[in-house]
Order: C-alpha cells, then structure tokens, then sequence
C-alpha cells in the first residue's frame, strides 16, 4: 500500500508539474490579427515616449532626489536607463518575433511555459494597477499644489490622518475620484486614443523643454556643494535604490511591444521605436533632474509636486502654472494607458483559462470588457486612496524588473531552441532535394544562400547543439536534448545572480576589507555564474526569420538579467514582503482554477483570442482532439531533455513528419 500511495501521488505530481510547463504554439502566420494595422513607426514611437514621461518626470524625479539618491539622481535614471534599455532590446526581438498583443505574458507563454506566464501576467495587473493608482495619486498631488495645499487641509480636519506605517497622511479622496471617472470614460470606447496621446505628449516635450531651459538659466552650482550635502549625499547605494525605483518611469517602452499587433510593420516599427523612444527619454530624465537639483537644494525640495514647487521658489508664478497644467495632461495619458491596458491584460488571461470567465466577456455595444474596466478602475481607486505615493511606485518596481528578467531569459531559451512548427513537437526540416517539377529552379541555384530552405533546415537543426570547435564537451553536454543544457544554465545563471546580488549587499564590508572567506564564496558564486554564461555560448543558435536581433547574445540578455536582480535586491523589505502576498494570492489562484480551465490543457488548443473568426472557426475553442503524434514524456525528460536514439542521425536524413517520403 505505501508503495502504491507513492506511485499514485508521483503521478499526480508528474501530471501538475507537466501541465506548468506546458507552452503556447507560435501562430503559423504571426501577422494574422482581428486588429487593424494602422500605426507607423512615428505612432508607436509617440506611444512610448508619452507613456514614459507621462507620470515619471512629475512623480520621481523629486521624490528620489529629497529621500534616496540627492543629486546622484543622474546617475540613477542612467543607470536605470541602461538596464531598461537592456530590457527594451529583448522585447524588440520578441515584437518582431511574435508581433502579438500580450507583450511579456505572450513571450513567456510560448518561450518558458504556463506557470511563469501566469506569474508575469499576474505581475502585469498589479503593475498597471499600481502605475494608475500612483500617477491619481500624483494628479491629486499637482492640483493640491496649485490650491496651495486646500485639499489636504480640508481633508485632514474632516476625516483625520491614516496613522498606520506604509499608508499615506490622509486618504486622498480626489485621486480615488480621478481613478473612478477616468475608466468611466473609457466604458464609453477609445477611438480617438492615438490623436489624444499623440496631442498630449506633444505638451508634456514642450514643458520639458520649459523646465529644462529655465532650470539651466537659474542654477546654482552651490546646490551641489558639500555643504547641502555633496552629489552623493546618500552614497551609491542610494544611487542603486534610485534606480530600482527610477525604474517606474520606463515602464511604459511595453506598450510599444504590446502594440506590435497593429503595427504596420512590426519587424522595423517596433525596434526602432523601442530604442528611439528609450534614448529620447532617458535624455529627457537627465537633463529634468540636473536642473532641478540646482535650482533649489534637496531639502527644499517637495516630493508631492517638485518642479512647480520649485519654480515657486524662484519667484516664477507662470512658470509653476504651465508646469503644472503640462503634468496634469501628462499625467492623464500616463493614467488612461493604465486603465486601458489593465482590462485587456485581465482579458487575455481570462481567454486563455487562467484566470476567471467572466473576465472573458466583451460588452457588444462598445466593444469594452466593461466587467473588467469597473474591476479594475475600483481597485486602482482604492489603491490610490490610502497608500502613499513613494510606496506605490516602489511595489511597482519589482514586478516590472521580474517580467523583465523573465523576458531576458526567455530570448536567450528561444535562440537556443530547434525551430518547431506549430502544433507538432518535432523540428521542422526542409527537404534537401527539390521536387521534380521544380528542377530548373534548382539548377540555376548551384550553391546553398542565405535564404534557402536547406539552409533554414540546417540552422534550425543545429540550434541548440554544441559549435564544431566545443565538440570535445560531448561526453559532458551531449546527452541531452538540443536546448535543454541551455535553459538548465539560464535557470542556475539566475540563481547565482541573486546570491552574487545578496553577497554584495549583505557582506560588502567584508568584501571590501579583504576578509578570507567572503572572497573565496563570493569567487565562486562568480565563477559559476560566468560558467553557466559559457555553456550557452559554446552552443549554435537559431537566427532564422529574425528582421531584429538583440546583440552579443547570450551576453547582452544575461548581463539584463544580472543588473535586473540587483535593482530588485535593493527594494525595500517590505515591498518584497507585499511582493510574496501577491504571488502568493496568484498562485492560489492559479491551482485552484487556472491550470485546471486553461485552454492549453486541450490536445487541440488554438491561439483564439489573437485568431481571426474564419481561423477560430476552422477548430472549435472546447473541442478536444488529440494528435496522434504527441510524445509523453516524463517532468524529469521534459525539463532535463533526455536524449533520443535518433538525435545521433544525421542532421539530414530526420524526418519533418510520419507522412515524409525518405529520399532515394
């Protein structure tokens, strides 16, 4: 009996763990999409831009230079900036790869498997969550400012203050109200979405420029000085912490990965808006912060509202008013993106099972998921009515590095990847030979290109094996599956990063005196992880079909993924401690109802929610068809890839299906 009881929970076990890995099939034609492609580069671009300066500019830049990083604030967007620009090179090559709305919860779906893509689509809500919840915050901020603070004087005597620690001084009823009304507004339908973003964004670049012009004319390099405290006041690691949190304000270069389904041409559009809009920006934060630090001294300066504040100082009334009309327009772009993308995020869960049907109803009368939009409007007001500005955009800050770490990981798995075609679990081969009637064609190619079937076949194969000159690491690598060595390395490169990550911040003083065995831990956690980086480089990658691809691969994606997890490992404690509730809620969630009604536990599951109708109605969403063709394999086979009889064939002789004829 307890040998059988084993046997039976084994089995359960195997079966949960095979239906987390289970992944989402790349659509045979990626550019098929019931949305209208429509929007150019400028579009998309325009898009980025207005959704990172939005709220960012108004809402940071004085809270992180007063409380964490003083001047060092440049350094801190920079650094930010270079690890989002880290970041923004992976999601280019996924638009281009899988042009498909979803952005990060797609990538991971198809790239990893459903768990993780459940974990970054769970982040995704609490992101735009906490993004329209801290930009209402900040729009109630600005308009108090410009009352002379009537607001929170009136609220304070009526209601009293909130006194618990990690809650705002007063429940901020007007940011609750802007939240309310806003998605409201979006209940009624968004046709004119990309010419409102594309006018107030314009504004937003035209109040940087005011800032940045009359901030440059009055400053005072003594705000600088030693005694306001230094460039460093807080030393690097507060320029670090700046970082992390800096990070909310290039949060908004997904909505450019997200919009690639209606793109006109994703595969040019979406790299160089990614990359265009990023350097733009980034510039922009910069140039903003260093006017402001020397204009007033970090101690004067108001978090809630600095830029008006400060011009307030300087005697500059008209200066205060037109900053702040520009933040508040800034600010309710930043504000509808949020609430608009945050129904459709709820959406594309519910479409695929993981998440509650009832999120899966669209309204017919305004082609809105109104259940949804009130869901998520009421919980973004209340967010915004009690807790604090800074808390917010800081809890919002690790899940945006997760689902970037997870994206870096995720290109470095695919490239490493033998090519699949869709719905099948065998690599695609293209025949060597052609068809007889095709002959003359072949004749007049004497030689194999770039561009030829065979070579797609032979790049395809090769993916994921070792390069020629390692092939002496065959005794040591070559017993698994192509690819699989490269996933297992990418796994323990991540785990390594967190504990080079902890080391440094934990015994940095023992780092830095010398001390005998912080250098001989630290040595090897380094040495490992710069193993692990190795074995993915020593394996062929697969670049077929790719217009955009991030450099120096596997390099660039690890060195995401290392500076991600730093950020995330100088967040405040208890923002992870509210970081695990929420994973933790999630996963409850997801066991007991999303791996059970997910759409990919059918043999014969389809990409419906990105389908055309005529696509959809070729296979009915709930049938259940099983393939003849799908092999069983066990959790351990899955993940560690044991290696088949035939993978020592040569790479010409494998088969694309049961039906291909063997060549004579």
């Amino acid at each position: 009996m307890p040998s059988s009881r084993r046997a039976i929970l084994g089995h359960i076990m195997s079966g949960i763990c095979t239906k987390m890995n289970r992944t989402k099939p790349v659509p045979a034609d990626v550019m098929e999409t019931p949305l209208k492609r429509c929007l150019t580069t400028f579009d998309i671009a325009l898009l980025g831009i207005g959704h990172m300066v939005g709220a960012g500019i108004y809402v940071l830049t004085g809270t992180v230079a007063k409380e964490m990083a003083g001047p060092g604030i440049i350094l801190s967007f920079v650094l930010a900036g270079f690890v989002s620009m880290l970041a923004a090179l992976c999601y280019a090559e996924f638009g281009t790869r899988v042009p498909k709305a979803g952005s990060a919860y797609v990538y991971t779906y198809i790239s990893i498997g459903e768990f993780w893509a459940f974990v970054i689509g769970w982040n995704i809500l609490l992101e735009h969550m906490l993004g329209a919840a801290s930009v209402a915050r900040a729009w109630s901020g600005y308009v108090d400012s410009m009352l002379g603070g009537w607001i929170a004087n009136t609220t304070m005597s009526l209601m009293g203050g909130l006194h618990e620690p990690g809650l705002a001084q007063y429940p901020d009823v007007l940011a609750f109200l802007v939240c309310v009304v806003y998605a409201a507004a979006l209940g009624s339908g968004v046709k004119a979405t990309a010419v409102f973003n594309s006018v107030l964004t314009l504004v937003n670049i035209g109040v940087m420029l005011v800032v940045i012009g009359v901030g440059f004319w009055y400053a005072d390099a003594n705000n600088w000085s030693e005694a306001q405290g230094g460039f460093l006041p807080y030393g690097f690691g507060g320029v670090i912490a700046g970082a992390a949190t800096c990070f909310y304000a290039f949060v908004g270069f997904d909505s450019i990965a997200t919009s690639g389904e209606e793109a006109k041409n994703p595969a040019v559009s979406i790299p160089i808006a990614t990359v265009l809009s990023l350097c733009v920006v980034t510039v922009g934060y910069i140039l903003v912060s260093a006017a402001l630090t020397l204009m007033i001294p970090i101690s004067e300066i108001n978090p809630a509202a600095s830029l008006p504040e400060a011009f307030g100082q300087l005697h500059l009334p008209w200066a205060k008013y037109i900053i702040s009309i520009g933040a508040l327009c800034g600010m309710t772009t930043t504000l509808l993106g949020s609430l608009y993308a945050l129904p459709r995020c709820m959406y594309a869960m519910a479409s695929d099972g993981l998440l509650f049907s009832c999120f899966g109803r669209i309204s017919q009368s305004t082609q809105v998921p109104l259940l949804n939009l009130i869901v998520s409007g009421l919980l973004s007001a209340a967010l915004a009515l009690v807790f604090d500005l800074a808390k917010l955009v800081e809890f919002m800050s690790i899940g945006t590095l997760l689902a970037y770490t997870i994206v870096s990981a995720s290109v470095i798995i695919l490239r490493y990847r033998p090519l699949t075609h869709v719905g099948t679990p065998n690599p695609v081969y293209a025949p060597d030979t052609p068809d007889e009637e095709n002959d003359e064609d072949a004749d007049s190619q004497s030689s194999i290109d770039t561009a030829s079937p065979t070579s797609d076949l032979i790049e395809g194969a090769l993916a994921g094996r070792l390069k020629p000159q390692f092939r002496w690491l065959e005794p040591l690598l070559g017993r698994f599956a192509p690819g699989s060595v490269v996933s297992v390395a990418v796994l323990l490169f991540i785990v390594l990063s967190f504990a080079i990550c902890l080391e440094l911040k934990v015994s940095w003083a023992q780092l830095y005196s010398g001390t005998w065995w912080a250098l001989l831990v630290y040595g090897f956690i380094i040495f490992a992880a710069s193993a692990c980086v190795a074995v993915m480089a020593v394996h062929n990658q697969n670049t077929r079909g790719l217009n955009f691809k991030v450099p120096l691969v596997p390099f660039v994606p690890a060195l995401g993924i290392f500076s991600n997890i730093m950020l995330m490992v100088h967040l405040d404690a208890l923002t992870w401690v509210r970081f695990f509730v929420w994973v933790t809620i999630g996963m409850v969630v997801y066991f007991l109802y999303g791996i059970r009604h997910s759409k990919e536990g059918e043999a014969c599951s389809t990409y419906s929610i990105l389908m055309t109708s005529s696509e959809a109605g070729k296979l009915n969403w709930g049938s259940f068809k099983a393939s003849k063709n799908v092999a069983k394999h066990t959790v351990l086979e899955r993940f560690l890839g044991r290696r088949k009889v035939d993978d020592k064939k040569p790479i010409v002789d494998e088969e694309c299906d049961d039906n291909a004829e063997s060549p004579n």
